[in-house]
């Protein structure tokens, strides 16, 4: 009887041990001092609205930024959407951005860093690797001697890249799942991108001098159809 008794009580330890690494993997998971919240109208749409959440303040004013060409697609983030059948995923050259849940990483730009507390890149002399088949694909790394099949120069001859923001998709790069997304600078008010982010050269500099590495910043980016289920993981962005 004693034994019984001894093997449910260690028994019921170890169920609610695991319970509680299960709250707290949920509440790291979930957790963010900063949000980027970009929402769509719909999956097709190629316009989105972004705001900037610090705890439950909203910072700075709404502004209207441009997305990927061919709208959203379920993208490879923190958290696994609930999704219909008939939603889109994101894959390699869709000219869909992602939608999900992204950290968000580095900042990156042409000058040297001016003190963001985002790990910077100078960008000169690097590259994106979106070649399927690249042991490289989907990371920023330097020029090689023997150069990808396809990449982007992250230094470009426009402005775009002038000052951009790294979002964590993909992070395992897996196979044709989409590379290279950043939030960066808009070519024109109203072109969309190849899967970006993209917003006026004031407003990502605002931003990027905001984001703080120990606030585990994120990206939350969704059509107005997923608003729900994300505040209810994020009650601060309940309106």
């Amino acid at each position: 009887m004693f034994k019984l008794f001894h093997i449910i009580v260690i028994v019921t330890y170890l169920m609610i041990k695991t319970f509680l690494i299960l709250i707290s993997l949920q509440i790291i998971l979930y957790s963010s001092g900063q949000i980027i919240l970009v929402v769509s109208k719909d999956f097709n749409t190629s316009k989105a609205y972004l705001e900037c959440y610090e705890g439950d303040k909203k910072v700075f004013n709404t502004i209207e930024v441009n997305i990927g060409k061919n709208g959203l697609g379920w993208g490879l983030g923190t958290i696994n959407f609930k999704q219909m059948n008939s939603d889109p995923i994101k894959v390699e050259g869709d000219k869909k951005a992602p939608a999900g849940v992204f950290k968000l990483t580095n900042i990156f730009g042409y000058k040297e860093n001016e003190n963001y507390k985002l790990p910077y890149i100078k960008t000169s002399n690097y590259i994106c690797v979106d070649d399927i088949n690249s042991k490289s694909y989907n990371k920023i790394i330097k020029m090689p001697t023997e150069k990808p099949k396809s990449y982007e120069l992250m230094s470009r001859v426009d402005h775009q890249y002038e000052l951009g923001i790294v979002v964590e998709h993909n992070a395992k790069a897996i196979k044709g799942r989409g590379s290279c997304i950043f939030m960066h600078v808009k070519k024109t008010q109203d072109s969309s991108t190849a899967g970006c982010t993209a917003m006026n050269l004031d407003e990502i500099k605002k931003i990027a001098s905001w984001l703080d590495e120990k606030k585990n910043p994120i990206l939350i980016q969704i059509p107005e159809s997923s608003y729900g289920y994300v505040s209810e993981l994020y009650p601060q962005l309940k309106k």
